[in-house]
């Protein structure tokens, strides 16, 4: 199934469920909880992101090609960072290019995410995907300058202004998915495909990334992993490509969906 989060027509947050023909079907309760599927048809508003978050943990260099690319060498554990729930950003809203605490190095990263459907610890390889609730797209939007040279050795800076973590366009939920380890992904920048890839890639394959996360920590329904980018990267281009305002970036992302935001510039403070 894959789930929409949007406005109603009366203004309200509602989830609603795709069918086949292309109409949506209301969902009643609690998505984290007990919820029904209903027979009402319903008229989508503003597609939201499928979600907000309790928490986003992120994993870094987790695609093989990827770290040969930056000349990193193969993590031996998960590498994590977090994003902040507030950077969060809907499907076709802009990312915002930060101008108050100037970047002009913000690059793009697909990403598979998995959103955690029940709280879970301590979680066995083997039992990891039956606490999954689905699958997602997401942008781990990254300001290098921040990331690499402002940071203090920390990646959180670089990784977490507003609307750096686009999720969308919906949520597929995980029996659509079997295995989640065998998806193409890509990112497209002005009609131009830059990463083009296969989740298969993944050093850490993401059973192995919810055993580690789970590791004497709870992860609460509503939890996002964001579970690393494929090579590709901006960044790592020669010359450079970072994104611009009037960009447009689609991440892609096989069985799910395409995530598609433009790019504008902060609007100076006053």
């Amino acid at each position: 199934m894959k789930i929409i989060r949007h406005h109603s027509s009366d203004g309200s947050v509602q989830y609603a469920a795709l069918q086949p023909d292309g109409t949506a079907r209301q969902i009643e309760g609690n998505l984290f909880g007990a919820h029904r599927v209903t027979d009402e048809t319903v008229r989508p508003g503003k597609i939201l992101a499928p979600l907000q978050p309790t928490a986003i943990f992120c994993i870094g260099l987790n695609y093989r090609q990827h770290a040969e690319e930056t000349n990193a060498p193969i993590p031996q554990y998960p590498v994590l960072f977090m994003k902040s729930p507030g950077a969060v950003q809907n499907p076709g809203d802009a990312i915002v290019l930060p101008r108050h605490l100037q970047s002009d190095e913000v690059d793009y990263e697909c990403e598979l995410a998995v959103v955690i459907g029940k709280a879970c610890k301590n979680v066995s390889k083997a039992d990891a995907l039956d606490y999954v609730l689905g699958y997602t797209c997401a942008n781990d939007v990254s300001a290098r300058d921040w990331q690499v040279k402002r940071g203090g050795s920390q990646w959180c800076r670089g990784k977490t202004f507003d609307t750096f973590a686009p999720l969308g366009p919906c949520l597929v939920l995980k029996d659509e998915i079997p295995d989640p380890n065998t998806l193409r992904i890509r990112t497209v920048l002005n009609g131009v495909t830059m990463q083009d890839s296969n989740t298969a890639d993944m050093i850490f394959d993401i059973p192995t990334l919810i055993e580690f996360l789970s590791g004497s920590t709870t992860l609460l329904p509503g939890t996002v992993i964001l579970t690393g980018t494929p090579q590709g990267v901006g960044a790592a281009r020669k010359p450079p490509v970072f994104l611009r305002p009037g960009d447009t970036v689609t991440i892609e992302i096989e069985q799910i969906g395409a995530l598609t935001n433009p790019v504008v510039a902060e609007a100076a403070s006053r």
